[in-house]
């Protein structure tokens, strides 16, 4: 369920969304907050006056909520159709690749030139095409992670100070990502969070996936990168 993308949300904005009730609810926030997010930053949040220490995957609460994954399943399907367009943009380039592999011996100078160029030409717009959609979906995905967040983190903060937690640990980076070599199960909360959310937010859990369960993750725009032109193609 752990996801690349994810990884590009800021842990510093995770942490100000969910301290920010933290501190409404009387709670001091952790002095984490007080500096930018290091390259493999850990989201602490101090809750209250409890004594237990509490661990939370901010991921699998959000991408494991029925509204998570109806939103994410909704992109993946919104962006369905930039996916054939990119494949399709592949596969012309793969097929010139291979006629320049397969002909270019036996091409003249101007025809082997004129395709070499279009390969070229070709290969930048698609390159283009496959960045300007990595960063669209980036950007959907991040406000569709951000929005669930922001309404679920008064119902992260309730339930810890409800239980006597003093401190929320999130889990989403494993170690050596993260300083948290271990953690058990029975301070876990992120169950029971999701569990109040899908009830607080009145989503309907998604239909059950035919075959094997899927998890829920957010849609993978790019197509794959073209093959690489044959050994007897110019270089670039």
């Amino acid at each position: 369920m752990t996801s690349k993308f994810l990884r590009s949300v800021p842990a510093i904005a995770v942490f100000s969304i969910i301290s920010a009730f933290a501190q409404t609810g009387g709670a001091a926030p952790a002095s984490a907050a007080s500096s930018p997010a290091s390259s493999a930053p850990t989201t602490t949040i101090a809750t209250g006056a409890g004594s237990k220490l509490g661990t939370i995957n901010i991921e699998q609460a959000v991408l494991g909520s029925n509204e998570g994954q109806r939103d994410f399943e909704a992109l993946r399907k919104k962006l369905e159709p930039k996916q054939s367009e990119l494949k399709s943009q592949n596969d012309e380039l793969q097929g010139l690749q291979e006629q320049l592999q397969k002909q270019g011996d036996k091409l003249n100078e101007d025809a082997r030139a004129t395709l070499v160029k279009q390969i070229e030409t070709k290969k930048k717009s698609f390159d283009r095409s496959v960045q300007d959609a990595q960063e669209d979906a980036q950007n959907q995905q991040k406000e569709i992670f951000q929005r669930i967040l922001q309404k679920m983190a008064p119902v992260i903060v309730k339930h810890a100070q409800e239980s006597g937690f003093g401190m929320i640990i999130d889990t989403s980076n494993p170690w050596p990502q993260s300083p948290i070599l271990w953690y058990g199960e029975q301070g876990d909360i992120t169950k029971a969070v999701v569990d109040l959310y899908n009830t607080q937010s009145g989503v309907p859990a998604p239909a059950p996936a035919t075959g094997a369960a899927a998890k829920p993750a957010p849609p993978k725009p790019a197509a794959p990168k073209p093959a690489a032109p044959a050994s007897n193609a110019p270089p670039k």
